[in-house]
């Protein structure tokens, strides 16, 4: 989105700037990238990240500063060592994006600033019906309420799916616990219900959506648990099924068309239970919260959410031997799945998300005990099995999805 004029930078040397700015300008991207990741807290963190000088950073700064982007501390920052360096942050009242995350049993909305900071998610329950156009109408106005009701700017929206989405045509695929029919062109419904929900934008809006796991791992990778991690595997599994991503040198790998990483369909117990996919024991349905919760003998009530009562058999796992039974039972299975992921993709790190984060948590010992014994590479160099470090990760990555064309070129953001 071109800018109308040239935003202007603020300080009484702005003709001396303006040479320095000019060669940074290319740099406005990578620069934002780096403070938003927390990478550059201060202006000679940014000098030192960018190979530039120290005026060439002052400009880039300055120019992101006037952008709204970016917050400058005129009090520099002293380690009783060198130079103090000026203080940088995203700028506090800065535009936000909007968030969103649909899964099987209803879905979330939240406003975002830069450096992954989510403000406070709204959940609701699924539409009734909860066909493509109606639940992403309800997301969209959903999303239009929480923006409303903010004085901050908002510059896009994103939504996370529990769905394989292709990159080609964002449509999505194999949407077994959403009742979709596979190939729903959910990129362009969502476009279309976020134009009517926000009609007074005076510009469309900028859309976009992918899937949860892949969203979830990309915010891992920069603001969680796989901070510098250079192949950081993320498994997860909140409601339903199973979920994976890898993100390789801060890149997604999502294959050919967007479909790789589908962990959920390795089988990991050929006479298991049997999946929506057609097949029996994927890992799907073997270490997801109702397989949790099957193996406790428990049977959730209607409309009971599944992943708050599997992380209360994980809790009870200290206590109750059905429930250790239980988790032993399905970290097993998980621990298979984890392994033969490791033998294709030797990862330099797993975390773990969703229900997997507390099976992590009552069987610290079995789980990567599992994972070293039934994969090659972890028996000769372990694999660091972690639990995802932020609280709601899918939402924190649609996030990062919606903030990315500012972060590729940081000017857009005055067009909106």
């Amino acid at each position: 989105m071109p800018t109308s004029r040239a935003p202007q930078i603020p300080g009484r040397n702005r003709a001396a700037a303006r040479p320095a700015l000019d060669r940074g300008r290319t740099l406005l991207g990578p620069a934002l990238a780096l403070i938003h990741s927390g990478r550059a807290p201060t202006r000679s963190a940014l000098t030192s990240e960018l190979a530039v000088t120290r005026a060439t950073a002052g400009a880039i700064a300055a120019e992101l500063e006037a952008l709204g982007l970016v917050a400058v501390d005129s009090r520099p920052a002293g380690s009783g060592r060198g130079r103090p360096s000026h203080r940088l942050a995203v700028a506090p009242g800065g535009p936000v994006v909007l968030a969103a995350q649909i899964h099987a049993d209803g879905f979330s909305v939240a406003l975002a600033g830069l450096g992954g900071t989510l403000g406070e998610p709204v959940d609701h329950p699924l539409p009734s019906p909860a066909d493509p156009e109606g639940l992403l109408r309800a997301v969209a106005e959903a999303g239009a309420r929480l923006v409303a009701a903010s004085p901050r700017r908002c510059l896009g929206a994103a939504l996370a799916v529990p769905t394989p989405v292709t990159t080609s045509d964002g449509r999505a695929f194999a949407a077994m616990y959403l009742d979709w029919p596979s190939g729903t062109p959910v990129r362009d419904l969502f476009a279309a219900a976020v134009a009517r929900a926000f009609p007074s934008a005076g510009f469309p809006l900028p859309t976009a959506v992918a899937n949860d796991a892949n969203l979830a791992a990309l915010a891992e990778h920069r603001h969680g648990a796989g901070c510098g991690a250079r192949h950081l595997l993320y498994v997860t599994s909140g409601h339903r099924g199973v979920g994976g991503a890898l993100v390789v040198d801060g890149r997604l790998h999502t294959g050919s068309d967007g479909l790789a990483l589908e962990v959920g369909q390795l089988t990991v117990d050929p006479r298991g239970r049997p999946c929506p996919c057609g097949r029996r024991g994927c890992l799907d349905v073997e270490a997801d919260p109702p397989a949790l919760l099957a193996a406790a003998g428990i049977t959730p009530a209607p409309g009971e959410p599944l992943l708050e009562r599997a992380r209360a058999v994980t809790r009870a796992a200290a206590h109750d031997p059905a429930a250790r039974a239980a988790v032993d039972r399905v970290a097993e299975r998980l621990g298979a799945g984890l392994a033969g992921m490791v033998n294709i993709l030797n990862p330099d790190r797993i975390v773990l998300g969703g229900i997997h984060l507390d099976l992590l948590t009552a069987a610290p010992q079995l789980l990567p005990a599992v994972v070293a014994e039934r994969s090659l590479w972890g028996r000769s160099a372990g694999v660091p099995v972690l639990p995802a470090a932020l609280a709601r990760p899918d939402l924190t990555g649609a996030a990062e999805l919606a903030w990315q064309p500012f972060l590729d070129d940081p000017q857009s953001a005055v067009a909106g």
